[in-house]
């Protein structure tokens, strides 16, 4: 039993490192931009620039850990992850800034795809599906931690981004330190989009709404909060408490919807992260105490629509499909990643920094809309036909070989 939770938690270790670094490099970079005077158009932009070196990466990190193997794969991609962060502190431009924020996307897909790798290999065949659950927790509550590390140093000195260099170097140690079998080749995925379309268009929609409120969210939050006056603390708070609730919600919320309609489930998250955007927006106004448990609520909902749309494509596919089908949900969810930052930092320019709660809450009516109208032209098969709910990462396409659904012989599913 040693034998496998010693890699185990070593992996869980060195994820949480990064995952602890990487959440508190986008909040110190959010908040460093605005005391640089960077337009908060601009600070979108490079947000964006993250997400879309993150797609590139899905791509083009398995050839290079093709070519020089797993380890020194990872070994080069953290030092770049962790160099990247102290050329931040050193130079201050928006454009210097964009090219580094894609190269740690590019990095960071690569860290993940090896972590995952080694996570495949060690894990357990009858715990897959546990240790994807512990997985995603472990990502989410590092990320979590990672805000509120914001508090370490002043925004406008080196400390933050010293510290997440060393959060990033540091996730070498557990790596290099326990021994793991070497893993198989990591392959680009493909991406199927009209079969996707086909099977399942909520699936494909909600990839991409998750991708664009999440990404903005990540990206625009932290600057969101400072400039409608929120002290650090209560900053770190918000964006905590967020992810804690995207955290603790997600599970409950899908096995909710393994026992009644999917899409209705889908639908009611929908309304009611619009609703909670909506109230967040006059909470900053009237009860900005209370924002954090805002926040906490209306991340419960918002974390789970990409679980819920990946569960609603799995019920229409045989479980040799399930591998291709969300690793194309994935990128999916990527695409609307690179473009979220953007899109609600130009909207926080035109309409003033509160308006990100707009931004979240038509993104999310705009899914609910597309819900409705798709719940009337294809009526749900019956219970028995649905796939059970599976805690989603949205890492590495690598770590969907975790999930339980994609095993099992092939059994017949409605595609219409």
């Amino acid at each position: 039993m040693t034998a496998v939770l010693l890699p185990i938690a070593s992996l869980f270790l060195a994820v949480g490192l990064l995952l602890a670094g990487i959440g508190l490099f986008f909040s110190a970079l959010g908040l460093r931009a605005h005391l640089a005077g960077f337009p908060v158009s601009v600070t979108g932009l490079v947000m964006s620039a993250f997400f879309l070196g993150y797609v590139v990466g899905t791509f083009l990190c398995p050839r290079i850990i093709h070519r020089v193997g797993h380890i020194r794969a990872f070994a080069a991609m953290a030092a770049v992850a962790s160099t990247t962060a102290i050329v931040h502190a050193m130079v201050v431009d928006p454009w210097v800034w964009g090219l580094l924020r894609a190269v740690t996307g590019v990095c960071l897909v690569g860290l993940y795809m090896v972590i995952e790798s080694w996570l495949n290999t060690v894990a357990p065949n009858q715990h897959r599906g546990r240790l994807l659950a512990a997985y995603v927790a472990v990502n989410l509550v590092a990320m979590a931690g990672g805000q509120l590390l914001i508090l370490a140093g002043d925004v406008e000195t080196f400390v933050p981004f010293g510290l997440v260099s060393i959060l990033l170097s540091l996730a070498l140690v557990p790596i290099a330190m326990t021994p793991v079998t070497q893993p198989q080749a990591v392959e680009a995925p493909s991406l199927g989009l009209r079969r996707l379309h086909a099977v399942s268009p909520i699936g494909v929609y909600g990839a991409v709404a998750s991708g664009l409120v999440n990404s903005a969210f990540y990206g625009m939050g932290a600057v969101f909060g400072q400039r409608v006056g929120l002290s650090e603390g209560e900053i770190a708070a918000f964006m905590s408490a967020t992810i804690l609730g995207g955290a603790a919600m997600q599970w409950p919320i899908g096995h909710f919807s393994d026992r009644h309609d999917r899409r209705h489930v889908l639908l009611t998250v929908c309304l009611g992260g619009a609703a909670l955007a909506g109230l967040g927006l006059a909470t900053v106004s009237f009860w900005p105490a209370w924002l954090s448990g805002v926040g906490f609520l209306f991340g419960g909902l918002a974390f789970s629509v990409y679980g819920l749309s990946i569960a609603h494509v799995n019920d229409h596919l045989k479980p040799a499909e399930v591998l291709e089908a969300t690793s194309g949900l994935l990128l999916l969810h990527g695409a609307g990643a690179a473009i979220g930052p953007t899109a609600a930092g130009m909207l926080m320019a035109s309409l003033g920094p509160g308006s990100l709660m707009v931004y979240f809450a038509v993104a999310l009516l705009a899914l609910a809309a597309l819900t409705i109208y798709r719940s009337r032209v294809r009526p749900e098969g019956p219970p028995t036909e649905r796939s059970d709910f599976v805690s989603a990462a949205h890492s590495s396409p690598v770590v969907l070989e975790l999930d339980p659904r994609a095993d099992g012989a092939a059994a017949s599913r409605p595609t219409a």
